[in-house]
């Protein structure tokens, strides 16, 4: 019994995400505010999934100081734009992490009018768990 519970909790959680990804989709069609960035995670996720939207990634470019801390610099106009950033969480966890928070910080900076994060794989999950 618990296993079929679990089986229909993965499978409800997959339709969730389908809609979303279809109410993207729609949204795509309509709006044309919209822009596509990508850490430097998973590029090639995230233009496979601009491809099947029909869009292009932003320009943006994700890079190091000498003394190894990020960089982000947009090199688009994303004031008063719909900002979609794709970044999953994967090893390096933390760098992928702060990379995601400084694009998103970056795009506040540039005016952006809403900032929308994909993370396809959330490396902290684990820890929403309760440890007892």
């Amino acid at each position: 019994q618990e296993r079929r519970d679990d089986q229909l909790k993965v499978k409800t959680l997959h339709d969730e995400r389908r809609n979303r990804l279809q109410e993207l989709i729609a949204k795509v069609n309509q709006d044309t505010n919209l822009l596509l960035f990508s850490g430097r995670a998973n590029v090639e996720l995230a233009q496979e999934v601009a491809d099947y939207l029909g869009e292009r990634l932003g320009n943006i470019t994700v890079s190091r100081f000498a003394d190894g801390e990020v960089k982000v610099q947009v090199n688009e106009n994303v004031r008063g734009k719909d900002i979609y950033i794709f970044q999953p969480t994967c090893p390096p966890v933390n760098e992928n992490l702060m990379e995601l928070l400084l694009m998103v910080s970056t795009m506040r900076r540039a005016s952006a009018k809403r900032i929308t994060v994909i993370i396809p794989y959330y490396g902290y999950a684990r820890q929403d768990r309760k440890m007892t």
